[in-house]
């Protein structure tokens, strides 16, 4: 019998109705693997009834659960525009909202690199995203119906008469969606797992890495398995299999592929050697009521959203107003690109961060500066606005 190889392995991901319930799962839920980690944990208190012995004799069967997992998955293009992407139910579990679709519009007369005139009604709200000529950008202020203003400029002013294609935003909310995660091996006969009621604590994204890659972590409500399987669990009456192979041709995202906007005017950077921006929960499971071993629900804590970013020092007028900006406490906003095709895009929005005073680093032949944790602020649940198009 030959060993398992840890290649043989697809994930799926969908979003739950109900916390904990596990739905229906198609072939185009499939995300891209690059590695996965599941924990289950038994409560282990500590015996104190006399036995006469200084052997521990176990814990009864019925203690609390707890799971915890580690997802990451590289960024992937996106090719059926027609519907959310595959990934997206990962983020709105991260940010709370749901993934909201713009079919895209026709650009009119009277459009330069910032403001943007449609032949029709836009149906564009603040937030979303607007992508053209492989870059993506988010829309500041609603002049009128056919009107919108962005964030930072287009490098080129998107040609008139030639129709956007489609973008997909996510942005924060105050309660958090559960998500149920799919873990299927070759052979059938290996032990298949489904993680449900997953809650996601902490979404990490890298730039400057070989792909972009998500980072996901966080808990779930129990994890089950095609060998123990009881019914009843996860709200199914068995367990669910592998939905039938479908097309997993996908283009990972070369991680050097992107722009960065930032500055009290959004300026484009183009010596950031390296970036992270991280999303934390802070999330408090319901699991310590009487009545049940499982988590109940989620409850989300403060929402803590920060950046760390490394960039060479120049003497332009970008880098040095930058400076300033640190030294005078002043908000900034900062904007990410990932990627630079469309359909291989996906954009990073924070309006208004304040930056600690960056530490000089002369350890190298080229001074870099760096900026730790900066973290964003908002006014409601719009600190931070992700998107893909």
């Amino acid at each position: 019998m030959a060993y398992i190889s840890s290649n043989a392995n697809r994930w799926y991901c969908a979003r739950e109705a109900t916390y904990g319930q596990i739905p229906t799962v198609t072939a185009e839920n499939r995300i891209p693997a690059v590695g996965l980690t599941i924990q289950q944990q038994r409560d282990k208190s500590q015996r104190r009834d006399k036995t006469g012995s200084r052997t521990w004799t176990g814990a009864p069967s019925g203690m609390r659960r707890y799971t915890s997992f580690g997802l990451s998955s590289y960024m992937r293009d996106w090719a059926d525009i027609s519907v959310l992407p595959p990934q997206g139910p990962l983020f709105e579990a991260s940010l709370g909202g749901d993934g909201e679709l713009w079919s895209g519009a026709t650009i009119g007369e009277d459009t330069d690199e910032s403001s943007l005139k449609f032949t029709a009604a836009h149906n564009l709200a603040p937030g979303q995203a607007i992508a053209s000529g492989g870059e993506i950008r988010f829309v500041t202020a609603v002049v009128d119906p056919t009107t919108v203003l962005v964030n930072a400029p287009f490098s080129i002013a998107p040609p008139i008469g030639v129709p956007l294609s489609p973008t997909a935003t996510y942005t924060p909310d105050s309660e958090l969606p559960s998500v149920s995660l799919f873990d299927y091996w070759d052979p059938v006969s290996a032990v298949q797992r489904v993680i449900h009621g997953v809650a996601v604590d902490r979404l990490q994204i890298k730039l400057n890495g070989d792909f972009h890659e998500f980072e996901f972590r966080g808990i779930g409500q129990d994890l089950i398995d095609s060998t123990s399987y009881e019914a009843g669990q996860g709200g199914l009456t068995a367990f669910p299999g592998e939905p039938a192979p479908g097309s997993h041709i996908y283009s990972p995202v070369p991680g050097n592929l992107g722009q960065v906007w930032l500055g009290v005017l959004p300026q484009k950077m183009l010596t950031v050697s390296s970036a992270s921006i991280e999303l934390r929960n802070n999330i408090e499971p319901r699991h310590n009521e009487y009545g049940s071993i499982l988590p109940r629900a989620i409850t989300p804590g403060q929402r803590e959203v920060t950046v760390s970013l490394e960039l060479f020092g120049q003497d332009d007028e970008a880098t040095t107003a930058l400076y300033q900006a640190a030294r005078q406490h002043s908000p900034i906003s900062m904007m990410f690109q990932l990627g630079h095709h469309t359909g291989q895009l996906m954009g990073i929005h924070m309006k208004s961060l304040i930056p600690d005073v960056p530490e000089f680093d002369d350890a190298e032949k080229r001074l870099r500066w760096k900026f730790r944790e900066t973290r964003a602020q908002g006014t409601a649940d719009d600190e931070i606005i992700v998107a893909f198009g």
